[in-house]
């Protein structure tokens, strides 16, 4: 894990270097340095909006003792659009103004999220299915009792209409 994170940390720096030295070509060198310098100073203004908007949602649904699942991961993205939009670079500016954007924000969470449970192992994936002790086959141990009734203990799945799952 550690090797292929290096690795993509110098691809991309050396994809910010190649970007950087087409646009310093293409409007000049002191156009460069501004619009860099111009990106990162908006990339702290937004970072302050969003981020000041974020904390707002964080604290609304700790009051209200809600679960803050989105809220928190709109944080992060917030957190690290503001992170690559303050770094020199075009291609970080555009992944920051992705992360940072409400508009696009879902769009990223929506591609991390696949990719993220594309990593996780199968038997890991939601609907997680588990079998209990108390459910398992057990052997036949002759006549059953004459005590009582038989108890089965379980849980109905619902689907998202409220009906039962066959």
């Amino acid at each position: 894990m550690g090797r292929r994170l290096r690795l993509l940390v110098g691809l991309w720096a050396l994809a910010e270097v190649i970007v950087l030295v087409l646009v310093a070509q293409w409007i000049g060198v002191g156009w460069t340095v501004l619009a860099t310098l111009a990106t990162s100073a908006l990339g702290w203004v937004l970072l302050a909006r969003q981020g000041t908007r974020a904390l707002a949602e964080l604290r609304e649904r700790a009051r209200t003792r809600r679960s803050a699942g989105r809220e928190l991961g709109d944080a992060g993205l917030i957190g690290v659009g503001g992170l690559l939009m303050v770094l020199p670079g075009f291609l970080g500016d555009l992944v920051g103004l992705l992360c940072l954007l409400p508009g696009t924000r879902s769009l990223v969470r929506a591609v991390l999220g696949r990719l993220i449970a594309s990593r996780v192992p199968v038997g890991l994936r939601p609907p997680v299915r588990v079998e209990s002790v108390r459910t398992a086959e057990v052997p036949d141990a002759g006549p059953a009792p004459a005590a009582g009734p038989l108890v089965i203990e379980g849980e109905v799945l619902r689907g998202p209409d409220g009906r039962p799952l066959r």
